[in-house]
């Protein structure tokens, strides 16, 4: 597919261009590895690595025009070379110029938020393919087209990608797509140029302060998303959640809200909470859902707002919605032969945990021990280390504090920043066991029946990222291993 230089920049500010925009280009590259000949190379400044280093490899590779935020030395006369403010933000826009553009012809649904972002971008998406429509769901633990399966990398492709993806849903016959909004994606411009016909905001907690370093910053990242929301589009925000309404101030959306605990467009109300799912009321209409815990009531809550949004009947939704389950790895739970109850949770900022233990500790019967397993990634908020042991000390009768995705640390110093500042009562309760699987088996076999075993942070993770290697791991395989064993050992 072939496009001519100068359209893809015609919603671009171009600072400064050399040679002829005129020409034609087959691909659009922020990876200089991609480049083949006829492309286009936009030079980003990354987290890890300037795409300005990589023009000259690019150009060998056959670029034919470079998009670049600095103007090389050399110009080579056979290269156009256009120069922009901000190359992350002209990369989304050539692609959604690239591509034509498919979002418009989209019904595009954003999910932002700390916590529930997937659970609802599922349910979202789960929920319109069994009302008929052939769907979209971009998500962190995959992207899916229909019933075709696309492993995920991030929670948001880059940009180019991003675009490539909606047009390939569209061209599937694809009428509506549900896509997870991460704070990284909307700062870097990842959604930048794209058409949304609604957008819902979950909640927002600590977490990310690595990359945006300030609450108040990461606030005004995730709210700039419902600022630049067309006056065509619904803002569905969570009331309850203290900053729900700032989120919505100064959108020019339609606005919408939801709420547990005060008068709102999508009111519930939870009348039992159980293992078996919840029963609520849903603008007094009483539901019950497979979905568990007070968090998916505020999940199913917004995926209802936004199905009422779209135009579908109440009464259609309420009933599809009964009988779906959520994401994977997101208070997924499995039980052993003898009765101890696993958890796999993808809980790992201080207020995910502090719910799904919150909700475990409302679901036991009596006194069953709930043992944690628990830790922190690597190269990730070293603050909120702490905190997430604490939290999981306060609400747990033993826990284990274990590896997460250690990165390039030293997992044992990740486990001492974790146990930093731990209270004397909490220090009774914890053990710590660096290796992850050990630390689920050891978990296991502390166990009576009807115990409940919490193994939180990864959620529906198929790897353990060690050093830039992602060995394979999951959190469920090794629990129902352990629950083999315990059967064994029962026997």
């Amino acid at each position: 597919m072939a496009h001519i230089l100068k359209q893809l920049l015609q919603s671009i500010s171009v600072k400064k261009s050399v040679g002829s925009l005129s020409i034609a280009v087959s691909t659009i590259e922020i990876d200089s590895r991609k480049v083949t000949p006829g492309a286009v190379f936009i030079a980003i400044k990354g987290e890890l690595s300037d795409g300005h280093l990589f023009i000259n490899k690019a150009i060998e590779l056959g670029a034919v025009a470079i998009v670049c935020e600095i103007m090389p030395v050399e110009i080579n006369p056979k290269v156009a070379y256009v120069l922009v403010s901000n190359s992350q933000e002209a990369a989304a826009l050539m692609g959604v110029a690239f591509y034509n553009d498919p979002s418009s012809k989209l019904k595009l649904v954003g999910v932002t938020g700390t916590n529930g972002k997937t659970t609802i971008a599922t349910v979202l998406f789960k929920l319109f393919r069994k009302l008929g429509y052939s769907c979209g769901l971009i998500s962190t633990v995959q992207n899916q087209i229909n019933d075709t399966i696309i492993p995920a990398t991030h929670t948001t492709p880059d940009a180019i990608s991003l675009n490539a993806l909606l047009q390939k849903m569209l061209e599937d016959g694809c009428s509506h797509v549900f896509m997870e909004c991460s704070s990284h994606a909307i700062h870097q411009h990842r959604i930048t140029g794209l058409t949304f016909t609604g957008a819902l905001f979950s909640n927002i907690t600590h977490d990310h302060l690595d990359y945006h370093k300030t609450f108040d910053e990461y606030i005004r990242v995730k709210k700039s998303f419902f600022d630049q929301l067309p006056a065509t589009a619904f803002a569905i925000s969570n009331a309850d959640d203290k900053r729900g309404d700032i989120m919505l101030q100064n959108t020019i959306a339609k606005k919408y809200f939801y709420s547990l605990k005060t008068l709102a467009s999508f009111k519930g109300k939870i009348l039992e909470n159980a293992l078996t799912g919840l029963v609520m009321t849903v603008n007094d209409q009483e539901v019950h859902f497979r979905l568990i815990g007070e968090f998916n009531a505020y999940n199913l809550l917004a995926v209802y707002g936004a199905a009422i949004c779209l135009g579908e009947n109440k009464d259609e939704v309420l009933t599809v919605l009964s009988v779906l389950s959520g994401a994977e790895g997101r208070f997924d739970y499995t039980i052993s032969k003898n009765g101890v109850i696993g958890i796999v949770d993808y809980a790992h900022t201080p207020d995910a945990l502090e719910n799904v233990l919150a909700t475990i500790k409302k679901l036991r019967k009596g006194h069953e021990q709930i043992i944690t397993v628990v830790g922190c990634g690597g190269d990730r908020d070293k603050s909120k280390r702490p905190i997430m042991a604490q939290a999981a000390c306060d609400l747990s009768d033993r826990v284990i504090l274990t590896s997460d995705n250690p990165r390039t640390e030293d997992p044992h110093q990740i486990l001492n920043d974790m146990e930093t500042g731990l209270s004397s009562a909490a220090k009774r309760k914890y053990v710590t066991i660096v290796d992850r699987k050990e630390a689920i088996l050891s978990a296991v076999d502390l166990a009576k029946a009807e115990d409940i075993v919490l193994v939180a942070g990864k959620g529906h993770e198929k790897y353990q990222d060690i050093n830039g290697v992602k060995f394979p791991f999951d959190d469920k395989l090794i629990l129902e291993e352990a629950f083999n064993k315990l059967n064994l050992k029962n026997k």
